[in-house]
């Protein structure tokens, strides 16, 4: 416990401060726990205010631009002005946003509970992201893994406990997920006061102050590059869009199987997603960023391929494929990023997490207008062909690991 406070206290960077990742972690498995319950209470909502599809692909086209619109500018402005208790200002918003989703009467109601929830989300990730990288101690891929499978595993949970405490007893159960924002703001504390003890050096010079880092690349090749991650992220999001979203109604759909089996089935993609988390970062450390992403996207259409085609016990093994192969891309994605933008952290993580999300809610919003027309089996069958945009993998450059 001393050793935790002092490393709180001292917020040395030159080596890993494990205390403020596990903080970290913890802080991205509760917001990221939240975030979840919106899509996992889809059919609960489908039933209860009588949605189509495309009203569903609506709400989360709301959710995920209100997330990716404000992350760049969150991320910019502070690269600019940092403040250190900004991980709790945007717990506020995803708290509200939940409470006014338990109380959700219509359509128009939902869709303000989910920008609330997605502006929460906005501020946690470029912040998170950025101090992330400032605790690695240069052991950036294990640290962003930490970081990350946080993430995944609240995701993961999330709809295992929508299933226990919202299908059976109604939407309005929704309002005890305030114990995990009350739990996620205890989880931050010890993180801020990390961040304001870093930022306090940095103004009084106690801390040694990094000098401006060189772009490994030319700027003409520098934006070149990005476009070819925003590329890799647009064949990845899509795929994972029509997983996150619409698993569930697959699975009743095609299987029959009730919605509370359709939840539990979709956290088994989800734990897949977070073991697949674990391995992507540290395996870049090693191996290099570009390795990963090549293998992680194109690794995953061999089982998006054959999803559509299978029985429901296969199409189960295939969405766990799918999903590690998947999941251990992003970390990757993103160190391979800050590593072309050394300087830019906060608004790099910003742009490309707001870019996920953007494409994300503008996919799902695309899949459930064609589920309408074409039927919910329609949209994997077209979306499995999508990782196979990651050959452009190939079109990277290595980058000298720092």
């Amino acid at each position: 416990m001393d050793m935790f406070k002092e490393n709180i206290k001292r917020a040395d960077t030159s080596r890993i401060a494990f205390p403020v990742l596990i903080a970290l972690g913890l802080s991205h498995c509760f917001n990221d726990l939240l975030q979840s319950v919106v899509s996992a209470v889809y059919p609960i909502l489908k039933d209860d205010l009588a949605l189509t599809f495309s009203e569903i692909g609506l709400i989360t086209l709301v959710y995920q631009l209100a997330s990716s619109v404000f992350q760049p500018v969150v991320g910019l402005v502070f690269d600019k002005h940092p403040l250190s208790w900004c991980l709790p200002f945007g717990m506020c918003f995803s708290t509200a946003g939940l409470v006014m989703l338990s109380q959700a009467g219509n359509f128009l109601m939902v869709l303000m509970a989910v920008a609330f929830v997605g502006i929460g989300s906005s501020v946690l990730h470029p912040e998170a992201s950025r101090i992330t990288s400032l605790a690695s101690g240069g052991r950036r891929g294990l640290a962003q893994s930490l970081f990350q499978v946080g993430g995944n595993f609240g995701t993961s949970v999330g709809p295992l406990l929508v299933a226990l405490i919202v299908a059976p007893h109604g939407m309005g159960n929704v309002a005890w997920f305030v114990v995990v924002s009350m739990l996620a703001f205890v989880a931050m504390v010890p993180i801020c006061r990390w961040y304001s003890a870093y930022l306090t050096n940095l103004k009084t010079g106690a801390a040694a102050i990094r000098p401006r880092v060189p772009r490994p690349l030319p700027m003409g090749r520098t934006v070149f590059t990005i476009f070819i991650i925003m590329l890799l992220i647009f064949s990845k999001y899509i795929y994972m869009a029509s997983l996150t979203n619409y698993y569930t109604f697959y699975l009743i759909h095609r299987f029959g199987v009730s919605v509370q089996m359709s939840q539990v089935l979709l956290f088994v993609f989800l734990v897949a997603m977070a073991i697949g988390t674990v391995v992507g970062g540290p395996v870049g450390d090693r191996y290099g960023r570009k390795t990963v992403i090549w293998v992680s996207i194109l690794g995953c259409a061999p089982f998006s391929l054959l999803m559509p085609h299978v029985g429901l016990e296969a199409t189960v093994l295939c969405s766990f494929g799918a999903g590690l192969m998947l999941s251990s891309a992003f970390p990757a994605i993103l160190l391979y990023a800050q590593e072309l933008l050394p300087n830019k952290l906060g608004m790099v993580s910003g742009v490309f997490f707001g870019f996920a999300f953007g494409v994300a809610g503008i996919a799902s919003a695309i899949l459930g207008s064609l589920a309408d027309t074409y039927g919910i089996e329609a949209i994997y069958s077209f979306c499995a062909y999508t990782p196979l945009l990651g050959v452009v993998a190939f079109m990277l450059p290595s980058l000298k690991k720092r």
